[in-house]
């Protein structure tokens, strides 16, 4: 596992923010570039596929709409990391492909610095910082769901008979 990016937001962040409404009629390749706009109108643009999108309480409260993780998704997120999730948004991330990572102590965790997931062991390690927080083991059969792509790809490969 390597360093990346951190792109760092507060409480609440809901799909409303993350996907905006005015693009829901739009394709999610299309409307991608909207990711995030309301609060981050640069987010689209300069985020780096495999960067991490870090946030504190709540994230993905709101509808439980699929766009939010799939705009993430499209862009090259592949984590996730809050203190905590609305559950639906958690769910959703999972059956896409993304992994969902809680940590109790995102609120230390700032834009730009360089983290390492290490969601076998449950840590995270802040380069920029030195710091390390504890966070969410990830089990091997939600790491097998990510790997095919989601939850439709690892029924399809896994599940059905060849």
């Amino acid at each position: 596992m390597q360093y990346e990016k951190v792109w760092k937001y507060g409480n609440n962040i809901n799909t409303d923010i993350i996907s905006p409404p005015a693009y829901l009629e739009w394709t999610v390749e299309d409307a991608k570039i909207y990711t995030m706009s309301p609060i981050d109108p640069d987010f689209a643009s300069n985020y780096k596929p495999g960067e991490i999108f870090v946030a504190e309480r709540n994230l993905g409260s709101g509808s439980s709409r699929e766009t939010a993780p799939l705009m993430l998704k499209a862009l090259g997120v592949k984590f996730v990391v809050a203190m905590d999730f609305a559950r639906i948004f958690y769910r959703n991330c999972i059956n896409i492909g993304i992994i969902p990572v809680e940590c109790k102590e995102t609120n230390k965790i700032k834009t730009g610095n360089c983290i390492k997931l290490d969601y076998i062991n449950g840590e995270i390690y802040n380069e920029t910082t030195g710091e390390t927080y504890p966070c969410s083991k990830i089990p091997d059969f939600i790491m097998e769901i990510a790997e095919c792509g989601g939850l439709i790809e690892y029924i399809k490969e896994k599940r059905m008979p060849k």
